[in-house]
């Protein structure tokens, strides 16, 4: 699919200025004026990240509420239960403060709704264990926004509820003890783009602070926040960039027991980075809660038997993995196929499938690939407990939820942002969704927006990829959404002779300019452009990276497009 290139714009003025103070390559200040670094100060704390700059967790709304009742709940030994969702965000939060406090406070235990059994989010049957349980206080992670009538169940039961969320809020907040999330309107806490584990830590560490508990035992949490914010896909920005700066040395260095034989098991012997979290460690977490029970995931966390614990659950976490995998190439093997066969299907501007015996744990993950082939708003749904249940994707620039809104008539219930959502939704009505869905995005959605966009961060020359450009890009890291490793154009370059096309589907590239430099690089997906690489002038899309070879490193290219 030929992609839409755009070259990011910044404004020159303030580039010179920055350029000027820092002495560094001028596209280095390119590159930080479009994430918003415009100072020296800005700069210096861009490229050294420091725990010292975290924010104050009681300038969140509530705080101070949920410590008060979190300490009166101490004081009269209340059971107290850490409830969180069943994927990486809310495993990761559950574990992260039922850690925290079991370490001094006993009367404490955690529970993760199934699936299948109990949805997404705050359940009944959630509540009603805790009742039979005598548990008088709940803190729900990564969920309950949006659970008025779930908070309004337990007060009727004699149970309280601190909800600790980052997703947007409904018309009415929950009537619980304290409701922590930023993304309130009457929240005033600097940073908006927490994870849901990254509100947990804020709860934790206002509580450390408030009874005198020394910032360490906050602090060894935040390999699991890292690993939270890389998998929730959230901005790397503001005090995300710090958590995760800090949380990459902590899962690279001394990481909890758990993830530590994970890395292990899962083969890893390279440091770390963002992308690594994203697509070796967050995959094997999710599994747990795809394909059996994410009671699984905190379990291998909070684990600290490093030789018989850690190490059956590490390989249970890998084997639901592998499962995972098979289900997903499988099920969008089958998708595709369906989309292919049908014309009318080919030609809309949105996808919805719906199959009754599509596995419920891969759906989303489904959803993403046939997103990434057709590249329009995509809900993949499927039956579950003799109703519907379904997740969407979509692309950039196109408010998925805001259209999912617009056929709630038809729904059960749904949740979700711009980017992502779940729905739930009566078999007879999935015709009738699957209409009014394209209807309503036929009606909002441009032809702009339905071609893949190729954001380009600058135009360089070859002969400025050298070391210290590289070593500067570095610096630039952890790398992820609002902080994307940069991406370059060099344009009007030739091939060496020595490009051709590997595995069938792949370019290696050998590129010049000139005649005194000469670049290398790898282009996967790329072989149907081979012959334009062959025979004109063309202009090339990439990000910098080293390539190691029999001890050998230099600096390669990882083509993104050419034209």
């Amino acid at each position: 699919m030929q992609k839409r290139w755009v070259l990011k714009a910044a404004d020159d003025e303030k580039v010179k200025a920055l350029e000027e103070s820092l002495k560094i390559h001028p596209i280095i200040c390119r590159l930080l004026v479009q994430r918003g670094i415009e100072t020296f100060e800005q700069a210096r704390s861009f490229f050294r990240p420091s725990l010292n700059e975290l924010h104050d967790p009681f300038l969140m709304r509530d705080m101070d509420e949920a410590i008060n009742r979190i300490t009166s709940a101490i004081a009269n030994n209340e059971k107290i239960l850490i409830y969180g969702d069943y994927d990486v965000d809310g495993t990761t939060a559950v574990t992260t403060v039922y850690s925290f406090f079991k370490e001094f406070y006993p009367n404490i235990e955690y529970y993760i709704p199934n699936r299948y059994t109990e949805g997404y989010g705050i359940s009944t049957k959630g509540i009603d264990y805790a009742a039979e349980n005598q548990f008088t206080l709940i803190i729900a992670l990564d969920c309950g926004i949006k659970s008025n009538d779930k908070v309004d169940y337990a007060t009727l039961k004699g149970i309280d509820f601190i909800i600790c969320d980052h997703h947007n809020p409904g018309d009415e907040i929950p009537k619980a003890i304290a409701v922590l999330d930023p993304k309130r309107k009457d929240c005033n806490y600097p940073y908006k783009e927490l994870s849901g584990c990254g509100i947990g830590f804020k709860l934790i560490q206002a509580f450390a602070i408030q009874n005198d508990i020394p910032e360490e035992k906050v602090f060894q949490y935040l390999d699991l926040l890292c690993l939270s914010i890389g998998a929730d896909i959230v901005p790397i920005t503001g005090e995300n960039r710090i958590l995760t700066f800090h949380g990459l040395q902590k899962l690279n260095n001394n990481p909890v027991t758990g993830l530590r034989k994970l890395k292990e098991i899962a083969g890893v012997q390279k440091q770390m980075d963002v992308t690594d979290v994203v697509f070796i460690l967050g995959p094997r977490i999710n599994a747990a809660g795809r394909i059996d029970d994410a009671k699984h995931a905190v379990k291998l966390l909070i684990t600290e038997d490093i030789d018989y614990d850690a190490e059956a659950n590490a390989m249970q976490l890998n084997k639901y993995n592998t499962e995972r995998k098979d289900l997903d190439r499988s099920i969008t093997a089958h998708a595709l196929e369906i989309i292919g066969a049908d014309e009318k299907l080919i030609n809309r501007k949105s996808t919805v499938l719906f199959n009754a015996g599509w596995h419920k744990g891969v759906i989303g993950i489904v959803a993403s690939r046939l997103t990434d082939t057709y590249y329009r708003p995509t809900v993949v749904l499927t039956e579950s407990e003799g109703k519907v249940t379904g997740s969407a994707r979509s692309v950039k620039n196109f408010d998925l939820y805001e259209a999912i809104y617009e056929c709630k008539d038809l729904l059960i219930q749904f949740g979700g942002h711009k980017f992502a959502a779940g729905m739930t939704m009566t078999p007879e009505n999935v015709e009738a969704f699957s209409l009014k869905f394209e209807e309503v995005v036929t009606g909002k959605i441009t032809d702009e927006q339905l071609v893949p966009e190729l954001e380009i961060d600058a135009e360089i020359e070859l002969e400025e990829i050298t070391p210290k450009f590289y070593r500067l890009i570095n610096q630039m890291a952890p790398f992820g959404p609002e902080n994307m490793k940069p991406v370059f154009v060099t344009r009007h370059v030739k091939d060496s002779s020595w490009s051709k096309i590997v595995k069938e589907d792949h370019i290696k590239f050998s590129v010049k300019k000139n005649k005194n430099t000469i670049i290398d690089g790898i282009g996967f997906g790329l072989a149907p452009k081979y012959e334009l690489v062959k025979t004109s002038p063309f202009d090339i899309v990439y990000q910098i990276d080293e390539n190691e070879w029999q001890g050998n490193v230099k600096l390669q290219m990882i083509v993104k497009d050419v034209c």
